[in-house]
């Protein structure tokens, strides 16, 4: 579930400047009109967020919307373990840090997504024997959160760690099958004993009504609660669309797990479609959040739905093009601001015919373990700036290497949305390609593409 350039030198030497900066901005956002989202969440006593992508910051609609809409930040990709520990004990933190520099300079809340997580994880880590996987784990946890101590605000230490279904089980993982039940608790007092300023978080989806799975998570929290395991919040994604929509006992759980004595935030809000029932199915789940006072903030999955992983889904509250969608206006009532709509930003539109783009798949080669495979996308009748391609793997296939693309993988590690890494640009009728090798783990099935979205 799912990007900044700044280095780290760069972040540390501007830190007093920007402090001042954060101040004035955050006053500013709590005394204006609520004429922005973070503005009217602000008034009510919560954030409102959205999950970045450094590789973006550089376009001035994306960084303009971000500026003046939200007011807290979640790195999509890269605080996880590949980015951050490809190579053990081997620690790269610049597109995060240019994440977190550029929040800091806006006064935004920052949530670090996340410490342990069974997905994204490099090879080198699910073949470490128990003793040395306890080691690193502890070390991952411990690196990241000193190289950030004191700049975030809530940090996801373990992610997604239940099976879906009825069972209530726990994932299995490299953690959980070679750690066992108590890798949880672990990880949580390794995070404390590096922060304690910073809020603690349990982190999963299809939790968001009461089912077996949101009921083994609660009996997670109840139990750390009991014992002292040093637990501040739970984090419900909600990740929603017709298959999959807002229960009726929404607020109900989130209540529920606040009666425990955590906070409840919702992390990774998406909601799939358009119209009315989306900006419907948005302000009720923003009046669920307001109706929970431990509820402390919302964060959506992305800016516009030109680079959602669920971009055909057009799950987010600005359109491709940055204008806001009734989803906003919905959300920004909801919230007690006023509605007024217009675009987010600079969209750098300028009419002109829409930029479309086609795709297709080429298994270059084959082997009894794995196969290459190419995907070349295609524009239309007019020239691109940028493309995104959703492609999804049959399970258990695994992408061991990805070239001349960005993948943002979904919350079960089989759907990677690709973006240009430095071919965006096409002119009219150009093509251009990215590259993979795929693990086959017993399953020869090719990947299905999802539709080409062109910017």
């Amino acid at each position: 579930m799912l990007t900044s350039k700044a280095t780290g030198r760069a972040v540390r030497a501007l830190t007093s400047a920007l402090l001042a900066t954060a101040t004035v901005t955050a006053l500013a956002h709590s005394a204006s009109a609520a004429d922005s989202l973070a503005s009217a969440a602000a008034a009510k006593g919560r954030y409102f967020g959205t999950a970045v992508a450094a590789n973006h910051l550089g376009e001035s609609a994306y960084a303009g919307t971000l500026d003046q809409e939200f007011g807290a930040v979640t790195p999509e990709n890269e605080m996880k373990w590949d980015a951050t520990e490809g190579t053990r004990n081997t620690f790269t933190f610049t597109a995060a840090d240019q994440i977190v520099g550029h929040a800091q300079g806006k006064g935004m809340k920052i949530r670090g997504h996340t410490l342990v997580w069974h997905s994204q994880l490099p090879s080198w880590v699910s073949g470490l024997g128990a003793t040395d996987l306890r080691a690193a784990m502890n070390n991952h946890i411990t690196q990241l959160m000193q190289h950030y101590k004191g700049k975030i605000y809530a940090w996801d230490v373990v992610n997604e760690a239940f099976q879906d279904g009825s069972s209530g089980a726990r994932r299995s993982s490299p953690f959980q099958d070679k750690l066992g039940d108590g890798y949880i608790e672990e990880a949580f007092r390794t995070a404390r004993s590096v922060d304690p300023a910073a809020k603690l978080c349990y982190n999963d989806y299809n939790t968001d009504g009461v089912n077996a799975k949101s009921n083994a998570v609660y009996n997670m929290v109840k139990d750390f609660k009991s014992r002292g395991v040093p637990i501040d919040c739970v984090g419900f994604q909600s990740h929603f669309n017709s298959a999959s929509p807002v229960p009726s006992d929404y607020q109900a759980n989130l209540q529920r797990f606040a009666d425990l004595g955590v906070d409840v935030q919702i992390t990774e809000l998406d909601i799939e479609g358009s119209g009315t029932a989306q900006a419907n199915n948005y302000a009720n789940v923003v009046k669920a959040c307001l109706g929970v006072t431990r509820c402390t903030g919302m964060t959506v999955w992305g800016i516009t739905d030109k680079y959602s992983w669920r971009s055909s889904g057009t799950p987010l509250l600005f359109d491709s093009n940055y204008a806001k969608k009734p989803a906003y206006d919905a959300v920004l009532t909801a919230l007690g601001g006023s509605a007024g709509g217009g675009g987010g930003g600079d969209d750098g539109g300028g009419g002109g015919t829409a930029a479309t783009c086609t795709v297709s798949f080429t298994r270059t080669a084959d082997w009894n373990d794995g196969y290459n495979g190419q995907v070349t996308v295609t524009a239309g009748s007019s020239p691109i700036t940028g493309w995104s391609v959703p492609v999804t793997f049959a399970s258990p296939q695994k992408v061991t290497a990805l070239w001349n693309g960005s993948p943002s993988w979904d919350g079960g590690g089989t759907v990677a949305t690709v973006r240009p890494t430095y071919n965006g640009n096409l002119a009219a009728g150009a093509s251009t390609s990215f590259g993979f090798t795929v693990a086959k783990n017993g399953s020869s099935a090719v990947p299905t593409l999802g539709a080409c979205t062109a910017s």
